[in-house]
């Protein structure tokens, strides 16, 4: 249900604008977006798991708003993370 360290780490080096970088939003989303993928793969087979429904819940809500403040700020960024991730909007 989490990301391993090595996952985060390629996501890290993957996403980040500067060298050592994990705060820009495209760092975050990156992290969220595996999160709830991993989530998603286990409410498959978890269907009664409503406890951790509610965290996806609220992962994918927090990821909403990083790629709202993220498309205010700097939209072909937002354009270009959205791509790659494959995220629908």
């Amino acid at each position: 249900m989490s990301i391993t360290a090595e996952k985060k780490t390629e996501l890290i080096k993957k996403f980040a604008q500067t060298e050592g970088d994990t705060g820009s939003p495209e760092v975050q989303v990156a992290i969220l977006t595996e999160r709830i993928n991993n989530l998603t793969n286990h409410f498959q087979t978890n269907k009664k798991d409503h406890h951790s429904r509610r965290g996806l819940l609220n992962l994918v809500a927090t990821r909403r708003k990083l790629l709202d403040y993220l498309k205010r700020k700097n939209e072909s960024r937002y354009q270009a993370l959205i791509e790659e991730l494959g995220i629908r909007r």
